[in-house]
């Protein structure tokens, strides 16, 4: 079937989903360490604490999409995955920040991280679904534009809450601010509002032939015709992918560093607070938000322009560049000693991330085939999570016995890895069509 070109709030009203999903993304990336160590975990046990955001991708997202490309119903294909796990991340966001011990809080961001996937690889596959060649630069970078502008209002709303609306921040040792609870609260409530929005001003083609498409649902039903059609996939990976493959691992290397440990080298390295409990380090946290903010922002800015520049510099140019920006960035943090340069160094990182979301999906959809994007954008996901992975395992033990838990240290390896992702840029042929809208 043809796809017609689709209306600009078209494509604005298949991908504000994303604002959502990003509120539950944005408020862990900026909150979950400094949620970790207000319950009183050390710097070398944060990677393994996460460990839950990518284990729970590398299982959920491939398995959720092989289901959504045999799925059909009342609310279409990938609808009704984004409606569940909407409703379920709902739920963990808001008991996440009334967690009251350490290992309640992990296990609950492996409830909340598995509820996101289960709405957000169906997104990916959205678009291809959806959109022509030509349109799918921009509806990726559409997704960027809503991702940049919910991680700003997320990063930033524990210090909105603080300054602007003055809720107390007094808190005992060893509980959570009462700002980081409301931020959550909000966000649950943003999250399920935007995918609704999404699902109800959205529709879904439906297959060519329905007789033959349940047919084959049927005859892949279970569990290990499932695995075996994954496995089968992988084996069949297109080249294309394989090569953007390495550019994920150090580009999620990269940011998996400056997750984990960006909020919490600004109070202490550079604000200077060593006791978690004390007004310096939460005003820390609060800024290290902002600045999460701040290339939250840039992403959403540069959402506007990233489609035309890659009509002009084509796809892996604009990508590299824009890593290359992110790396440096992150390598500045360690010569800044007053807080408000960090703006300046988020801005590079915001560009990267503006593209990261749109430039590997938009030169690999065109590789893919159509009966097979969910399966292939869930595996996709492998290089996101698997270096996450093992970072996940083995960072600590560097953290604790070559950095001396060093957070600061580790922001700037981020940043190296960001910049040989840049570098293997260069190596990906693109195999689809040039073509570029801008």
């Amino acid at each position: 079937m043809e796809k017609p070109k689709l209306s600009f709030w078209q494509i604005w009203n298949m991908s504000f989903g994303f604002l959502g999903i990003q509120f539950g993304w944005g408020l862990q990336m900026a909150n979950m360490s400094a949620i970790y160590e207000y319950l009183g975990a050390d710097a070398h046990q944060i990677p393994m604490l996460w460990l839950a955001a990518p284990l729970t991708g590398l299982i959920v997202q491939p398995i959720v999409g092989n289901m959504s490309d045999r799925t059909w119903g009342r609310l279409g294909r990938r609808r009704p995955f984004f409606l569940v796990g909407a409703i379920l991340s709902s739920i963990a966001l808001i008991i996440m920040p009334n967690s009251s011990t350490l290992w309640m809080a992990a296990g609950l961001l492996w409830i909340l991280d598995a509820s996101i996937n289960i709405s957000m690889e169906p997104f990916r596959a959205f678009v291809a679904d959806l959109l022509p060649e030509e349109q799918r630069t921009k509806g990726f970078a559409m997704q960027s534009l809503f991702i940049g502008l919910g991680a700003v209002i997320a990063s930033a709303l524990p210090w909105v809450f603080t300054n602007i609306f003055n809720y107390s921040n007094d808190a005992a040792p060893g509980t959570i601010p009462f700002t980081v609870k409301i931020s959550f609260y909000f966000g649950a409530a943003a999250f399920m509002v935007a995918v609704l929005w999404t699902i109800f001003t959205t529709r879904e083609y439906p297959p060519d032939d329905i007789t033959k498409f349940q047919s084959e649902k049927k005859s892949s039903a279970g569990i290990l015709t499932q695995a075996k059609e994954i496995f089968h996939s992988i084996k069949e990976m297109p080249v294309t992918m394989k090569q953007l493959a390495w550019v994920q691992v150090f580009t999620w290397l990269g940011l998996f560093c400056m997750w984990l440990y960006f909020g919490v080298a600004v109070a202490r390295d550079i604000l200077g607070a060593k006791d978690p409990n004390s007004p310096q380090y939460l005003e820390g946290i609060e800024w290290g938000g902002i600045c999460f903010a701040m290339y939250s922002a840039v992403t959403f800015l540069f959402s506007f322009a990233i489609s035309p520049i890659a009509g002009k510099l084509g796809r892996k140019w604009t990508h590299s560049l824009a890593l290359i920006c992110g790396g440096v960035g992150l390598m500045s943090v360690a010569l800044i000693s007053n807080k408000y340069y960090l703006l300046l160094s988020m801005t590079g990182v915001g560009i990267a991330w503006a593209s990261i979301l749109s430039m590997p999906y938009a030169m690999l959809a065109g590789a893919l085939p159509q009966k097979k994007i969910g399966v292939y954008m869930g595996i996709f996901n492998f290089f996101i999570v698997l270096p996450e992975i093992g970072a996940a395992l083995g960072f600590g033990w560097i953290m604790e016995n070559f950095l001396d838990n060093n957070r600061m240290i580790a922001v700037v390896a981020g940043g190296f890895f960001m910049i040989i992702a840049a570098v293997l840029v260069y190596f990906v042929k693109e195999t689809e069509s040039k073509k570029v809208a801008t």
